[in-house]
């Protein structure tokens, strides 16, 4: 069903990193996603209203926000779309994150409004009035909703899209309320036993976890996430290929939206070599690297020395001391200056982010290795964080 859709009302579905193309993934989404909910949400709430059953009218309710979110995700895609303008040169992309920003207040808010009904449900009990339609229908509706996940992560791997990826983990959650919901029926039915109350307080509380989940996410993207490490991976083995390039550090990426990243590191190249040929590689990397992976690149070159027997040997007695101190820890940007008697071995040290480290100490270990190898070698070590 999911790829006849797609067949159907999407040309081009090969091309996805076109943002026309990717706007028509999330349309379908959307439009998807608000019929199907808007079809489960008025049979539920016929049936609840009838069955006088709260969990059954509160499952009915989470639908309707569903839809609601439906909505507002289809603007967002819409909104992010714009084009560059002078106050947003890097385009709108992160609408859609704000507008999933938003899905997760109304998530949160229909969790609250359940949890209030469902402890009063609680508190005045009434057995509901089941029949054998009401349960094939909150069948019907399970599947529709697993359906629904199927098809939402479908189109969230596609297009890579942080709020279509939430709004099918939020389809799976109301699969396992519904669930919840027709154990409260049936058990209802057979035992005579009302447990409504508290079905419907699980469902708001799994509304709730699932708005509190899909907000941690959208934050932590709106604050600048670490990046997707096989996409950093990708990105240093592509450089790796150009001749010249001996390593990169210090990448950064910057993520604006949905294929809209930003992306810069050094690139190291022999001190001896061709300035301008190596000038040339790095423009013809970054062009590169654009086509390929869709993002912008600024690349920062960076001369070392390779053919240097002591300063090689000196570099790979650094790397082994840090290591030994912690096999995450990394240098860069080694080099030496010699002024005789005192020869500085001057670099960077990339620390993992641990807040039990003591920089101090870590740094002042290190010197102090490198001063037992010869009382002439002084480290002068320029501690930093890795952005990846």
């Amino acid at each position: 069903m999911t790829k006849l859709l797609i067949k159907l009302f999407i040309k081009d579905k090969e091309n996805v990193e076109n943002q026309s193309v990717r706007g028509k993934y999330a349309l379908l989404s959307s439009i998807t996603g608000i019929v199907v909910n808007i079809l489960l949400s008025v049979f539920k709430l016929v049936i609840g209203l009838f069955a006088n059953s709260m969990s059954i009218i509160s499952d009915a309710l989470n639908n309707v926000s569903d839809a609601g979110s439906s909505i507002v995700t289809m603007i967002g895609f819409k909104m992010s779309q714009k084009k560059v303008d002078a106050e947003h040169p890097w385009g709108h992309g992160r609408m859609e994150y704000i507008t999933a920003f938003f899905v997760d207040i109304l998530i949160l808010l229909v969790g609250f409004e359940l949890l209030q009904s469902s402890v009063d449900k609680i508190l005045h009990p009434e057995l509901p009035t089941i029949n054998n339609i009401t349960i094939i229908l909150l069948v019907v509706a399970i599947l529709a909703k697993l359906w629904l996940f199927v098809f939402y992560k479908k189109i969230a791997k596609t297009i890579n899209s942080a709020a279509i990826k939430g709004t099918a983990y939020d389809s799976i959650s109301d699969s396992i309320s519904t669930l919840a919901v027709l154990i409260s029926a049936l058990v209802a039915k057979y035992a005579g036993i009302s447990i409504d109350g508290y079905v419907s307080l699980l469902v708001s509380g799994f509304i709730l976890i699932t708005g509190c989940k899909a907000m941690k996410e959208i934050i932590d993207l709106l604050l600048g996430q670490k990046p997707d490490p096989e996409f950093v991976n990708q990105i240093r083995e592509f450089a790796l290929k150009y001749d010249t390039i001996e390593g990169i550090h210090d990448i950064m990426v910057h993520d604006y939206g949905p294929g809209r990243k930003i992306v810069s590191f050094h690139a190291e190249v022999p001190s001896n070599s061709d300035i301008c040929r190596a000038h040339d590689i790095i423009d013809e990397m970054e062009q590169d690297i654009f086509n390929k992976f869709s993002c912008i690149t600024t690349i920062h070159m960076d001369p070392i020395v390779v053919d240097n027997e002591e300063i090689n040997e000196m570099k790979k007695l650094t790397e082994e001391i840090v290591k030994n101190i912690n096999p995450e820890f990394t240098i860069h940007d080694f080099r030496m200056t010699d002024g005789g008697e005192r020869i500085n071995l001057i670099f960077d040290l990339v620390l993992t982010p641990d807040k039990n480290i003591n920089v101090d100490e870590v740094v002042d270990k290190i010197k102090e290795e490198i001063h037992k190898k010869d009382a002439k070698y002084h480290a002068v070590v320029k501690p930093e964080y890795s952005f990846v």
